[in-house]
């Protein structure tokens, strides 16, 4: 069945054969024949493959929510209740004032005005007052509250309880010091976003602490700023009622001083030729002031048009048809940058817009040049009138020559009468403006809502807690997963092997308990004698010419199962009826003649040392069965590599190979032992065993270069000790279940007569076991499922 033409020369497609000492060749096949190119995976998350991670640790992942569960609960009960109370509070923004003719008018406002507020609700000072006004620092609960996390508190939640402190020991500063900073650390004051209003939140361990600390907060603001208010416009006003006074005294003085001299020079108000020029002097003097001050408003007008700053006067602001320009104006420059967007500026509807927007400003600036114009005209005719007026006033003085004197004093007199009376008027004036400024400063902040009594807390919240506690507890599981798959070096599933040793897998041997091992081995209808057998058809199909003709099987440490993968294979090649020789090439702790169940009297080394005699050589072969054969490994020598790398070991395996279909080879392990490499190099292709679970994944590659090093042609793997009872992402190999390969060892029964044995087959039905069962069959029904649709 196995015979094969292993014609094996230079013109073979892979290239020619190795010569080797002693005049044997190496039948080694090239790399071709046995290729294997792992497949090539998508890279990116992979869900499946997630979800079969939290499958496998389901019990961890179980464990630390329910721990997570538990904290948050823990948590909650330590915590204290926090109860919180918010008013809202709305800020006028103090703007200048421009009083014209009674009419008040507001200008910008300033988002520092928002901030200061806010700053000022959270001052200590204000803090202060509201201790005072609500006698705080007398209120022990308020001074000495439970703390916020204790597990005393779970206890004082239970069965209640309150602080035993005395405030007693305190001064009466210290307390309301005390209180002020608490009432600052649970104090928080936001702006609502596009508004003008502040949300005043405060917290306490009791509501109406929460309520009356909230609203009184806004009251005591808005108090402060009244009597501060209040202060600086009383102060004003006393300072200006003072200076009225004193103002007033000096007109009466200086208008009983203008009437006496008026009496004694002679001159009288009603009517006389020197007293109407002297009136005529003042009116004039009067009128040339006047003129004098409006020539110089103008001059100052004019020379800023002259800066060219002729479009800032205040003419030209207060202009209506201007500002209906300028508003024109901003309404297409705004349209212009909007569909600057969408349209190029060369587009039509943007230079027609262009044009329009350049005719306004033309139109605007010819406007602000009228303003400008009349201006300079008006300061023209101010001089003139200046002019005209001290033309007159020239005129009066030559009439009044005679009078010089008693002119001149009058009209001191007459000015100083005239400059008290205005500084009067002024002053009175001011006092005006003062008390309506008090009362327009004093609307700068209004309670909007009110704070209402809280319901119930806000904090602790138990769903808020339970769902941190489970995020933390999934990250902690997620962390530890990722640590302990980091940590295991081992190879847990084919896939790895494949990935890390870029071999195929040839088989995948399940992993038994060791009181099973024996029985599944000596089953032909086992899983595990199942899983032989595929490994055996895989190595049938392994090359272009069939199975090698000497395979060496080897491993990368002891204890992988090398030796009962040997066994395993020469009875499944035998049961087809080829010839098989399993030799025992491992000369330094030999197991096949146990495993076969033969003697060791005389083996390979006492045929690689030259020690047998004639008559023992029918013993070297040792018949199992009428299709495979054994060649132990005899008497353990000093110096196993020399033996399997001498000239006798080639020229064996050659013979050999000749007269059995198939010559399977037990090695010791590749790690510390140069045996193994040294069979590879004389044998057709070598099965490396990797065992699950047990050897790392840098020992397996360590051996594989070692063993490839030294020209050998590696077949592929064959994974041993595969856990296929784990609930984790095994599904695909789950026909390796020893239960599946049970081909009816138990014959079915017919169900019982009503009454016999009905109550015990129902309690067997629903065992703790046969549940157990039921639900693994369907959640690997389930991973079958979603990995098919994957």
């Amino acid at each position: 069945m196995l015979d094969r033409q292993r014609q094996i020369g230079p013109n073979h497609s892979g290239g020619g054969a190795v010569a080797l000492p002693g005049g044997y060749y190496d039948p080694r096949l090239h790399i071709q024949d046995y290729a294997y190119e792992p497949s090539s995976q998508e890279e990116g998350i992979d869900v499946l493959r997630i979800f079969l991670y939290l499958v496998h640790y389901r019990w961890l992942l179980a464990t630390l929510v329910a721990v997570g569960i538990v904290s948050a609960l823990a948590v909650t009960m330590m915590m204290t209740p926090q109860y919180r109370a918010t008013a809202q509070l709305e800020v006028l923004v103090p703007s200048a004032k421009v009083f014209q003719d009674i009419e008040v008018t507001a200008e910008g406002s300033d988002i520092r005005s928002y901030l200061t507020a806010r700053e000022k609700l959270q001052s200590r000072s204000l803090a202060q007052r509201v201790v005072f006004n609500l006698g705080l620092g007398e209120r022990q609960d308020f001074l000495f509250p439970r703390p916020s996390f204790s597990p005393l508190n779970i206890l004082s939640r239970a069965f209640g309880g309150s602080t035993n402190t005395d405030i007693s020991q305190y001064s009466a500063d210290e307390r309301a010091r005390m209180a002020a900073e608490r009432v600052l650390a649970n104090l928080s004051v936001d702006p609502i976003t596009n508004t003008s209003l502040l949300s005043i939140s405060y917290s306490d361990q009791q509501p109406k602490y929460a309520y009356e600390i909230a609203n009184q907060i806004a009251e005591s603001f808005i108090d402060q700023r009244v009597d501060q208010a209040s202060d600086t416009s009383s102060q004003a006003r006393k300072f200006i009622q003072e200076q009225v006074l004193q103002v007033k005294e000096r007109l009466q003085r200086s208008e009983e001083e203008l009437v006496d001299y008026a009496k004694s020079a002679g001159i009288t108000i009603t009517g006389s030729d020197s007293s109407l020029i002297a009136a005529n002097l003042t009116e004039i003097n009067k009128a040339l002031a006047l003129a004098m001050q409006e020539s110089l408003d103008y001059g100052r007008l004019v020379q800023q048009i002259d800066n060219g700053q002729g479009a800032s006067l205040e003419q030209v602001l207060k202009s209506e048809g201007l500002e209906k320009l300028r508003g024109k104006l901003a309404e297409l420059n705004g349209e212009y940058q909007q569909k600057l967007a969408f349209f190029k500026p060369g587009f039509p509807e943007m230079q027609q817009l262009r044009s329009q927007i350049r005719e306004i400003e033309n139109q605007l600036n010819l406007g602000v040049t009228a303003v400008t114009d009349s201006i300079r005209i008006k300061y023209g005719e101010t001089q003139a009138k200046v002019e005209d007026l001290r033309n007159k006033l020239a005129e009066l003085e030559a009439e009044q020559v005679a009078y010089q004197d008693k002119n001149i004093q009058y009209t001191i007199l007459k000015r100083e009468v005239d400059s008290n009376r205005s500084q009067y008027d002024n002053l009175i004036t001011k006092l005006n403006e003062v008390s309506v400024g008090s009362e327009l400063r004093n609307q700068n902040a209004a309670v909007v809502d009110m704070a209402v009594m809280p319901r119930s807390a806000y904090s602790p919240r138990l769903s808020l807690n339970l769902a941190l506690g489970l995020v933390l507890s999934m990250a902690v599981g997620a962390a530890a997963i990722y640590v302990l798959e980091l940590l295991n070096n081992t190879f847990t599933n084919p896939e790895q092997v494949e990935k890390e040793l870029r071999l195929p897998i040839l088989g995948i041997l399940p992993a038994l308990e060791e009181k099973d091992f024996g029985q599944a081995v000596a089953d032909p209808k086992s899983g595990l004698s199942e899983s032989y057998r595929s490994l055996r058809t895989s190595l049938q199909f392994s090359g272009e010419e069939g199975a090698p003709r000497t395979l060496l099987v080897t491993s990368s440490e002891p204890s992988e199962g090398k030796s009962t993968t040997v066994y395993k294979l020469a009875e499944d090649f035998g049961a087809l009826g080829a010839k098989v020789l399993v030799v025992d090439a491992d000369l330094r702790k030999p197991a096949v003649h146990k495993i076969f169940k033969v003697d060791n009297i005389v083996g390979l080394s006492n045929v690689l040392t030259n020690t047998i005699r004639r008559e023992d050589l029918p013993k070297l072969i040792k018949p199992v069965n009428a299709n495979v054969s054994v060649i132990t490994a005899g008497m353990i020598p000093p110096n196993p590599a020399d033996l399997l790398s001498s000239s006798r070991m080639g020229l064996l395996l050659q013979k050999l190979s000749r007269s059995y279909d198939m010559v399977l080879i037990d090695s010791p392990p590749i790690i510390g032992l140069s045996d193994a490499p040294i069979l590879s190099r004389l044998t057709e292709a070598t099965l490396l065993v990797v065992s699950s679970n047990q050897v790392t994944r840098k020992a397996a590659r360590a051996a594989l270069r070692r063993i490839q090093a030294a020209g050998s042609n590696v077949l592929g793997v064959a994974m041993t000790k595969f856990a296929v009872r784990k609930l984790d992402y095994n599904y695909s190999y789950k026909y390796l279940s020893y239960n599946y390969y049970s081909y009816g060892d138990e014959t079915p029964k017919l169900e019982s007569r009503a009454g016999e044995g009905g109550s015990s087959q129902h309690a067997k039905n629903w065992s703790l076991a046969s549940v157990s069962e039921r639900m693994r069959k369907h959640l690997r029904d389930l991973g079958d499922r979603i990995k098919s649709a994957s």
